[in-house]
């Protein structure tokens, strides 16, 4: 894992039993995650579309890319301070309550978003945040 500072996006590696590859099936990966997932859902982006430009104050949001490539946008409080992190099938990313993000595809994306906290629960599932214009 690459911890990138205090309360800003994460990026998980993956473990992986080399046994799982050796036997010439291909190859188990496994993420394990420090925050309970209440809820997960599968998002697609056509290349050039953005998703977020947001912050989440009630839940901890992982994403999975499953395929394709794009850009994670991130502004952390309080400098606001912009980051770029180019992720890709395979990266998985940890974004903590309040932490600004967008995800911009460069290609065809398919992310699997994971939620500490059904959206349906939340009061305030979302506050926007201009982070990536178009």
């Amino acid at each position: 894992m690459l911890k990138l500072s205090n309360k800003k996006v994460e990026i998980f590696y993956p473990t992986c039993n080399i046994d799982t590859v050796k036997d010439g099936r291909g190859g188990i990966f496994t993420w394990i995650p420090q925050d309970a997932i209440m809820e997960f859902n599968m998002l697609y982006f056509t290349p050039g579309a953005s998703r977020g430009n947001h912050r989440h104050p009630e839940f901890v949001e992982y994403s999975l890319i499953v395929d394709g490539s794009a850009i994670v946008v991130t502004k952390d409080a309080p400098s606001m301070k912009e980051k770029v992190i180019h992720v890709s099938k395979g990266s998985c990313i940890r974004t903590p309550k309040g932490v600004n993000h967008t995800i911009h595809a460069i290609t065809n994306l398919t992310v699997v978003a994971m939620l500490t906290k059904p959206w349906d629960d939340c009061k305030t599932p979302i506050i926007r945040e201009n982070i990536l214009k178009k």
